[in-house]
């Protein structure tokens, strides 16, 4: 019995009856999950003859559904970092790191998680900086321009104790964590309560604190006094693009909009309820309340769903009239927006690259473009950039940096031939994966004239990497003047929509390329500065800038934190917290 048979009899043996599905690839990665009001039949049609399937069913068995993946950007989670020890504080992260702080999140929306921390930072006159404390107290011998326009209680130069200091930071929690409306309800109670008992400056100042919060959050636009924990979408078509936007409201205020681009979708419940799902499928902050424009029959499937998904009852409605119809319309205005600008875009570009293809007379719609630079400080810190355009756009997440290892020295034409050499070997690690380096460009761009394409050409043919490669050549003010080939010049200065284009494109491999190298000078020069200090070799001393990124970090640690860096023993934690205080 073949897998597909194997696959096939277990899909019949399923209840008819409504439920869930979900689908894996080989490694135990889910690629979809699905809804259907009868299992046996739904998943069954996966297992029986393609030519039969939908285009979504087929794209599925290719491990590249059409949700799924498209509806979980490229952000990550977000969290606010509460430091507990000592002088406590607040600040919005990207990662939860293993430091005994307290996180609170996960949140998908980095907008809704930085203002929030910073409208509780300015409410309760919380430092802004990167201070730490008590390291940071009257070092710079006068506050800074947030403690005179009341926006910081000056900590930082000693007006304000630990106690008053962590008080404001765990009221700023409450703040975040239980909203300005009941936050508003606790400190009128408060100021009552105060007044009553003739407590007039406590009441005075918690009379302050009220009107710091109405005065910060009325610079947010309540757009729906009915939408305290809602999400609504909308989705719009447009030519052979799809646009979803999905408003998130929480106490009344729209705290993040999310829009997202795809092929082409047919308008069904199906397809609208497999989206949403898919939405959610990789968000942990799920609203009591979601506001769609479907079918009613497929909203009970979708309810049981995302009820059943996150443990709490979620309510799933169609807006017939009033405000939460004003609000999907809002969605739908969004949506429609988004596909205008993004299709108007995409047709200059793709004229572009069009107009590229006929003036280098490629075989091929040059789709998808890799693009390398060299830098480095007379042989010094030697590295290499790659960047990737796709469709003309650049494709940051494929982006890849190269440390020369080959020699040292200053040379750009062995820098590149090595950096090449290296990129062919990782493709035909897994050629044609589809990811990463395992795609094949359409097109390879050299910063650099002849000599730079004629010292890359050799590696690709020795490899037999048959792709188009071509140079950027500069002018005396650093600006891209023609294409190189070998033997000759293309001249771009009159194709207006190429020259963009590849201006473009040079100039962010140059950013790329010169950014990696700075970073590791730089680094470089402040590990030589820590190996002055007694017991810190070079070793140690990477391991310093690793653990505290910053020398002003290193100087403010003290020696138990120093402690925790690899290699670091007691000895010379205390000989490096000598050195700097010596230095104070």
């Amino acid at each position: 019995m073949t897998k597909i048979e194997t696959l096939h009899k277990k899909a019949a043996a399923l209840p008819e009856q409504p439920g869930v599905y979900i689908m894996k690839n080989k490694s135990g990665g889910i690629i979809y999950i699905g809804k259907a009001k009868n299992l046996k039949n739904r998943v069954s049609q996966y297992f029986g003859n393609v030519s039969g399937h939908t285009v979504k069913v087929r794209r599925i068995k290719q491990n590249t559904p059409k949700y799924n993946i498209l509806l979980k950007d490229d952000k990550g989670y977000y969290y606010i970092r509460h430091k507990t020890e000592c002088w406590q504080s607040i600040s919005a992260v990207k990662q939860k790191l293993d430091d005994g702080a307290e996180y609170l999140g996960p949140y998908m929306a980095s907008d809704y998680v930085s203002n929030a921390v910073k409208q509780a930072l300015d409410i309760y006159r919380l430092p802004h900086g990167g201070k730490v404390f008590p390291q940071d107290i009257n070092r710079n011998g006068r506050p800074c321009l947030n403690y005179y326009i009341h926006l910081c209680a000056g900590a930082c130069c000693g007006k304000i104790g630990e106690k008053e200091h962590n008080a404001n930071v765990e009221a700023a929690l409450r703040f975040i964590t239980e909203g300005k409306t009941e936050t508003l309800r606790q400190l009128k109670a408060e100021m009552a309560e105060a007044s009553e008992e003739m407590e007039f400056e406590k009441a005075a100042k918690l009379r302050d604190k009220i009107r710091a919060i109405e005065k910060v959050t009325q610079r947010q636009h309540v757009v729906a006094k009915g939408a305290k924990d809602l999400d609504i979408f909308g989705v719009e078509s447009l030519n052979e693009k799809s646009c979803l936007c999905v408003l998130r409201f929480r106490d009344g205020d729209l705290v993040a909009t999310d829009t997202f681009m795809f092929d082409r979708i047919e308008k069904s419940a199906e397809d609208y309820t497999d989206m949403i799902s898919s939405y959610y499928a990789s968000r942990p902050d799920f609203p009591a309340r979601v506001g769609v424009d479907i079918p009613s029959e497929e909203l009970d499937l979708l309810r049981a769903y995302l009820t059943e998904s996150c443990g709490k009852k979620v309510e799933v409605y169609t807006p017939k009239a009033g405000e939460n119809l004003t609000l999907i319309e809002m969605a739908h205005k969004n949506a429609q927006e988004k596909l205008a600008r993004a299709l108007a875009f995409d047709d200059k570009k793709k004229a572009a690259l069009h107009e590229l293809q006929e003036l280098l007379h490629l075989p091929h719609f040059p789709e998808y473009i890799e693009s390398y630079d060299i830098s480095n400080t007379g042989g010094a810190e030697n590295v290499g950039g790659m960047v990737v355009f796709r469709n003309g756009r650049p494709l940051k997440k494929s982006y890849r940096r190269f440390m020369i290892k080959s020699f040292e020295g200053q040379d750009d034409f062995r820098s590149l031939a090595e950096v090449l050499n290296r990129r062919i070997s990782e493709y035909f690690i897994e050629p044609d994966s589809g990811e990463g380096f395992g795609i094949k460009p359409d097109l390879i761009l050299l910063d650099g004239g002849e000599g730079q394409v004629s010292a890359v050409k050799v590696v690709l043919e020795a490899r037999g990497f048959d792709v188009p490669l071509f140079g950027l050549v500069k002018d005396g003010k650093h600006r891209t003047r023609a294409i190189a080939d070998l033997g000759r010049e293309i001249a771009i200065n009159d194709n207006r929509s190429v020259f963009t284009l590849v201006s473009e494109i040079q100039e962010e491999v140059h950013r790329y390329a010169i950014t990696y190298h700075r970073s590791r000078r730089d680094k470089q020069s402040l590990s030589s500065a820590l190996t002055v200090i007694d017991g810190v070799g070079e070793k140690r001393a990477r391991n310093l800038m690793v653990r505290f990124r910053t020398m002003e970090r290193i100087r403010g640690a003290e020696v138990e934190e120093l402690l925790e860096v690899p290699g670091i023993d007691r000895r010379t934690a205390e000989n490096i917290y000598e050195y700097f205080r010596a230095q104070d």
